[in-house]
C-alpha cells in the first residue's frame, strides 16, 4: 500500500486550488475535456455511452483517419518491423523505414531533406532549442503555439513577440536588432490554432530577406489543408522555396504521429546531430511511420479530399455567420465561435453536446480572458446533413442562451 505523504507547501496548494476548480466544473456538468470516445474518428464519433455525435472538433481535416491504404501500411510495417524502434535512432533504432519516411516528406515538402521526431510539440523544441545560442535573438508572434515558445525559452536566445500579424511591429523588432546579434529567427505558424488564420508569408519574406533572419514556419494546421493539393502555405500564396525551416506534423490531416523538420541537407543533418530530443527520444513506432507515408501519398492521389474540405469551410463558416455567430478572422477549417464569456462557453458546450454536436470550449488559460470561444474544425467528410444539424443546433442553443 502506498504511504500518504502530507506536504505543506506552494505546490501541494496549486493541486487544491486546481482540484477545487476541476471537481467545480464536474458537478456543474461543465468539464468537457478528455471525453472518452470509442472507435475511429470521423465526421461522426462515438462516445462510451453509446451515443453518436457529429465531430466538430478533430485535426482529421481530411477525414483519412480508417483509409484503407494507409491501414494497410501501418499493419504490414508491424508485421516486417514489430511494434517499435528499440532505440533511439541515432545508435540503434534507425531502420530504413525511418529513412523512407524522411525522403517521403522531404519530397512532399519540396526541400532536400527531413528530420523526423517523435512529436510536433517536441519538434518545434527540439530545433529551436537546437540552432539557437544566447547570442541570438529568436522573434515571435504573440498567438504562437505553445511548443514554439517553450523552444525558444529553452533555446537560451533573447526572444522578442510581436503583435499577431502586426509586420510593422515585426519589422520595428528586427530594425532595432539589427547588427546585435550573431543570427536572428523568425518562427511564426501557418494557421493560428485558436484563432484559424494564417500568416502573412509575403510580408514575412519580404521583412527577412530585408533584415537578414530566417524564417520558419509551423505547417501543423496547413498540410494537407492549404493549397490546391493540401502542400501547405507555400502552395497557397504560389510561394515554393519561400520558408527557411519547415516545419509539421503527422497527426492531424496526416492520421499518425510525430512531427518533421524539412529544410536543407545541412540544416537537417545538423539537427540530427545536435538536437536533444532526436539524440535522446526513441524513434518513431514502424506502425506510424508506414500509415505517414502511406498518408502523404493519399494526399496527392485524392486531390478531391482538399477541394471538398476547402468547401465544407468555406459554407459552414458562412452559415454561422448568418445565424449570427462571430467566427473572428477565420479563413481556414479551424473555425473559432466567439462568445467572449467562460460559464456561456460552456452552456453552450453543453447544450451541443446534448443535441449531438461534438464540440471544445476554449477558455482562460488558453486565450486570454473575454475571448473564450468554441474553436471547430471542418473535416472533407463532413456532409451536407451534417451541416445542416450543426446550423440547427448552433441557431437553437445560440438563441436559447441570448448569444445570437
Amino acid at each position: 500500500m502506498l504511504q500518504t505523504r502530507q506536504y505543506d507547501d506552494a505546490i501541494n496548494a496549486r493541486f487544491e486550488e486546481f482540484d477545487a476548480r476541476y471537481q467545480g466544473l464536474k458537478a456543474a456538468d461543465r468539464y468537457f475535456y478528455l471525453k472518452e470516445v470509442v472507435g475511429k474518428v470521423n465526421n461522426r464519433v462515438k462516445l462510451v455511452d453509446g451515443s453518436e455525435l457529429v465531430m466538430l472538433a478533430s485535426y482529421s481535416y481530411l477525414g483519412l483517419m480508417g483509409h484503407p491504404k494507409i491501414e494497410a501500411a501501418a499493419k504490414e510495417a508491424i508485421d516486417f518491423y514489430g511494434t517499435g524502434a528499440g532505440g533511439v535512432r541515432l545508435l540503434t533504432g534507425n531502420t530504413d523505414l525511418h529513412e523512407k519516411l524522411e525522403a517521403r516528406t522531404a519530397a512532399y515538402s519540396k526541400r532536400e531533406a527531413a528530420a523526423v521526431y517523435t512529436s510536433g510539440f517536441l519538434t518545434n523544441v527540439a530545433a529551436i532549442s537546437a540552432l539557437l545560442t544566447p547570442k541570438d535573438m529568436v522573434v515571435m508572434d504573440k498567438l504562437d503555439h505553445a511548443s514554439i515558445v517553450d523552444g525558444c525559452l529553452l533555446s537560451g536566445a533573447r526572444w522578442r513577440t510581436f503583435r499577431h500579424n502586426d509586420m510593422d511591429h515585426l519589422e520595428s523588432i528586427l530594425k532595432r536588432a539589427k547588427g546585435k546579434y550573431e543570427s536572428t529567427l523568425v518562427v511564426v505558424d501557418s494557421v493560428y490554432s485558436m484563432d484559424g488564420d494564417m500568416c502573412d508569408l509575403p510580408s514575412l519574406r519580404r521583412i527577412c530577406d530585408e533584415y537578414g533572419a530566417r524564417l520558419m514556419v509551423d505547417e501543423a494546421h496547413s498540410v494537407g489543408a492549404l493549397g490546391k493539393t493540401g502542400h501547405g502555405i507555400e502552395e497557397h500564396f504560389d510561394m515554393y522555396g519561400s520558408i527557411d525551416i519547415k516545419m509539421g506534423t503527422f497527426s492531424k490531416a496526416i492520421p499518425s504521429v510525430g512531427g518533421y523538420i524539412a529544410g536543407d541537407a545541412k540544416l537537417v543533418n545538423y539537427l540530427k546531430h545536435n538536437s536533444r530530443p532526436f539524440i535522446f527520444s526513441a524513434g518513431l513506432p514502424p506502425a506510424q511511420c508506414g500509415a505517414a507515408i502511406a498518408a502523404l501519398d493519399v494526399i496527392e492521389q485524392e486531390p478531391e479530399r482538399v477541394q471538398r474540405l476547402q468547401a465544407v469551410q468555406g459554407e459552414y463558416a458562412r452559415g454561422l455567420m448568418e445565424l449570427g455567430f462571430d467566427t473572428m478572422e477565420t479563413s481556414t477549417a479551424i473555425v473559432p465561435v466567439h462568445i467572449g464569456d467562460e460559464m456561456k462557453t460552456l452552456d453552450l458546450t453543453h447544450k451541443l453536446f446534448e443535441r449531438g454536436i461534438f464540440v471544445c470550449p476554449i477558455v482562460h488559460p488558453a486565450v486570454p480572458k473575454g475571448t473564450e470561444r468554441l474553436r471547430t474544425c471542418l473535416m472533407a467528410t463532413h456532409t451536407e446533413e451534417d451541416l445542416a444539424k450543426i446550423f440547427e443546433m448552433f441557431e437553437k442553443s445560440g438563441k436559447e442562451l441570448g448569444i445570437i
